[in-house]
């Protein structure tokens, strides 16, 4: 496999837009974590929004020079865009977009998020098989839930610039890669047992191929792994970051790892046995992980562990 080269950054700064759960009175901020806070124009009136979603704010900074990158957008349509109000996000600085795959809870503020921009021809980068339709949930043999489609035009009509990919692709300037279409070897993560979706007519299982991370390098630490939903598999989404940059140190495991509810829980153990074996320095699991994973997670690697929420902002430097 063909290395990509990776900036060796100073700092990578991550700001949750959106995740599943919000603290507002944690009071544990650090040289790393930051929360949101409940304060506005000296009142407590200040509110962040949690929803079954994933959206963050990177900023990638090297030799002085910041670089920005929108990763996901949330669940509800305006969800995402609230809170980066909220919190009162420069949204003009982003320079470039990628998703993670083409479910709802990663791309439904899609449209509200670009509006803030507010920028034409801005690179968006995606998997082609977001655009598989229908695609679905399905229990038993009738009980379906369908995910909204997502079309190329309306995609464009927003003013992005669409890049199509299933390889790695470089990001705002070699600061980050988008991976591509992840390669599964692990023998225990096998993917959405209910996921679906129809070619030509037929019914077939939905790999979701589409499912990818983005992966930053720090100076002298090493890897920053964020992944939306970790459909492909937590443990894959690392292997493989480390086969496309070539670089084995981990600094930051971080992202949604998909772990809850029974389908995945049976798997918690060995996913935790080789997140230690890996032996990042901060792991943070994220949006679908699921409550179980978490706990389970903080327990076992605890000199690791980082809670996430909306909100929080994470820096994490040379």
């Amino acid at each position: 496999m063909k290395k990509i080269g990776l900036n060796a950054l100073d700092q990578v700064e991550i700001l949750t837009l959106q995740d599943n759960t919000i603290d507002i009175t944690m009071l544990d901020n650090n040289a790393i974590v930051q929360r949101a806070v409940a304060i506005k124009k000296g009142k407590i009136r200040n509110s962040i929004l949690a929803e079954h979603g994933f959206s963050a704010l990177i900023k990638t900074t090297v030799g002085g020079k910041t670089h920005t990158l929108l990763f996901d957008f949330g669940y509800s349509e305006h969800g995402a865009a609230y809170n980066a109000r909220a919190l009162g996000v420069d949204m003009t600085q982003v320079e470039a977009l990628a998703l993670s795959h083409g479910h709802s809870d990663h791309i439904g503020g899609f449209a509200a998020m670009v509006e803030m921009i507010g920028k034409k021809d801005i690179p968006l980068v995606v998997h082609p098989a977001i655009f598989k339709i229908p695609r679905y949930l399905k229990y038993g043999g009738s009980l379906r839930f369908d995910f909204p489609a997502i079309t190329r035009e309306e995609l464009k009509r927003a003013g992005v610039r669409l890049i199509e990919t299933k390889e790695p692709q470089t990001l705002v300037d070699g600061d980050a890669v988008f991976l591509g279409e992840i390669k599964r070897v692990t023998d225990f993560e096998k993917g959405f047992p209910v996921a679906f979706f129809q070619e030509e007519g037929i019914e077939k299982q939905d790999p979701i191929e589409d499912d990818t991370a983005v992966v930053m390098n720090i100076r002298n630490k090493g890897l920053v792994i964020l992944s939306g939903c970790a459909h492909s598999g937590i443990i894959n989404t690392v292997h493989y970051a480390k086969a496309v940059t070539g670089i084995e140190r981990v600094h930051v495991v971080m992202g949604g790892f998909h772990l809850s509810g029974p389908f995945f829980e049976p798997i918690v153990g060995r996913t935790t046995e080789e997140l230690q074996k890996i032996n990042p320095d901060y792991l943070i699991p994220t949006h679908c992980t699921g409550r179980k994973s978490i706990m389970h997670m903080e327990k076992e690697m605890p000199d690791k562990f980082i809670l996430n929420m909306s909100g929080t902002k994470l820096t994490f430097s040379s």
